[in-house]
């Protein structure tokens, strides 16, 4: 295990943050990894939405998640809070419930369409609500007679790659966009099987998952290496560095050693001083450059590591300067 963040400080600020860091980290980690999973196998092309608000574990939670898909290669948020806090364009798609209000109450799933365009007209019309084959053969013949102009579509449901072959051929100009409890791996099997989709709705399996484990252990006190030792939970002593060594723009492979090493030939250190006296060292930077630095991350990674089918690990080698403290601890 690599330590994505070091601090250093007296033992009871040290604590006071652990919390806080724990829960920060963690789920924001945990979130923006699947995205950049997510923007990795469906191309930069692909329009990502982040739609987990409702299946997110909190209204905080809700944001951080917006925030954490966003840093990690999502195009934009259904979030309207989460898009004002990051000062971002909310985007998202009509609902169910609006198509079957007006068709049960002053009309038909076609007057939702037009009612809904007239506000939205740049949105995508959920058509899946009854029939949609129906809904997108009736659309076509609209927007050939010139009585509607449509942007988008979107399928929530049923076969995505025969509905969208077949809006496809009825709409050959409309983006179309697939939403309903999609992955990373979802994705790839409509890729395969030709699924003529232009963009993703993501939200169960972006915002919930199995959580990262991330743990915050003390590893030095006074100069005093330290360590823990329980069966199946040992850490390594000292405070360390991550020397990351690259070969023809890939990364090779990761050396776990202490901050007293010093890099070798074509090693990069990782962790780099951000805060100090409290102060942050650093400007906060925007999403867009979190985003392209994920991105430009993941293209290092070793095509093994990347696949999402039994991916290959990093190599990580531990320094023989660390390797001899956790001995002489042990």
């Amino acid at each position: 295990h690599e330590p994505l963040l070091r601090v250093d400080a007296p033992l009871w600020q040290a604590q006071l943050v652990e919390t806080y860091l724990l829960n920060t980290i963690n789920y924001q980690t945990l979130i923006a990894t699947k995205a950049a999973r997510l923007r990795d196998v469906a191309g930069s092309q692909t329009q990502l939405l982040e739609f987990g608000t409702r299946r997110a574990f909190s209204p905080q939670g809700a944001v951080w998640a917006a925030r954490a898909a966003l840093a990690g290669g999502l195009d934009a948020t259904s979030n309207v809070l989460a898009a004002l806090k990051l000062g971002q364009k909310p985007s998202g798609t009509m609902a169910h419930a609006l198509v079957m209000a007006i068709a049960a109450t002053s009309g038909s799933e076609q007057d939702a369409f037009t009612t809904f365009g007239r506000y939205f007209p740049h949105a995508p019309l959920l058509v899946d609500t009854y029939d949609t084959i129906a809904a997108v053969e009736q659309l076509a013949e609209r927007v050939k007679s010139g009585d509607i102009e449509v942007a988008g579509i979107r399928l929530d449901s049923g076969d995505l790659v025969k509905l969208s072959q077949k809006v496809r051929s009825l709409l050959p100009k409309v983006k179309i966009f697939a939403s309903g409890d999609l992955d990373e791996y979802e994705i790839a099997k409509l890729q395969i099987a030709g699924a003529p989709i232009d963009g993703y709705g993501l939200g169960t399996k972006l915002v919930t998952g199995n959580p990262v484990n991330g743990v915050y252990k003390l590893v030095e006190i006074d100069g005093i290496a330290t360590m823990k030792r329980a069966t199946n939970k040992v850490t390594y002593p000292g405070r360390k560095q991550i020397y990351r060594q690259f070969a023809e723009g890939k990364i090779s492979k990761d050396r776990l050693g202490l901050v007293s090493e010093s890099c070798l030939t074509n090693e990069q250190p990782l962790l780099q001083l951000v805060m100090q006296q409290g102060k942050s060292l650093q400007k906060p930077e925007p999403l867009t450059e979190i985003a392209q630095r994920t991105a430009a991350s993941v293209a290092a990674l070793p095509d093994s590591t990347r696949q999402i089918h039994q991916p290959t690990p990093l190599l990580v080698e531990i320094s023989d300067s660390l390797e001899q403290l956790t001995i002489d601890n042990g």
